[in-house]
């Protein structure tokens, strides 16, 4: 009777096991680059949104504030310090974990260099909007609104 106990003994040999720890390590090496590319992803889109809103905060801003509106065929550059700093933009939070470059809490007729900015172009009446945001780790280049697209989004 105790012979037949100890031979009925189920578990896992040695390959079994093995084999498991083998799958398990296939599918963590094809999971890990995915997951790595939809963080990367996300972080782009977040740039991506970050740019609309500063577009979106500048058109509120030229709404509310005609001494901002350019001259026929001028161009006005609106940094990202002027729209959070007279309240059109809340806080804008980078997702790479850093600051973005927000420039002076002016308006001004030239942009800046690595300066996040709205560029505001009068076209006989009708505006136009371009945006550039600059962070530490990524940037958008100065883009036209209709363009703005996660591909856009540049490594520095």
């Amino acid at each position: 009777m105790l012979k037949r106990i100890l031979k009925n003994e189920k578990g896992l040999t040695l390959i079994e096991l093995l084999a498991v720890v083998v799958i398990l390590g296939i599918i963590a090496a094809i999971a890990v680059p995915s997951i790595g590319g939809i963080i990367d992803n996300s972080k782009k889109d977040a740039h991506v949104a970050n740019a609309q809103q500063m577009v979106n905060s500048a058109k509120i801003a030229l709404t509310g504030d005609s001494s901002l509106h350019p001259a026929v065929g001028a161009d006005i550059f609106i940094p990202l310090a002027y729209l959070e700093g007279n309240g059109y933009l809340e806080t804008v939070k980078d997702p790479d974990g850093s600051d973005y470059a927000k420039g002076a809490n002016a308006t001004s007729s030239s942009k800046t260099d690595k300066t996040s900015y709205v560029k505001v172009t009068n076209n006989g009446g009708k505006f136009t909007y371009s945006v550039a945001l600059y962070g530490s780790s990524r940037n958008i280049p100065e883009t036209a609104e209709k363009d703005l697209k996660r591909s856009l989004v540049v490594k520095n």
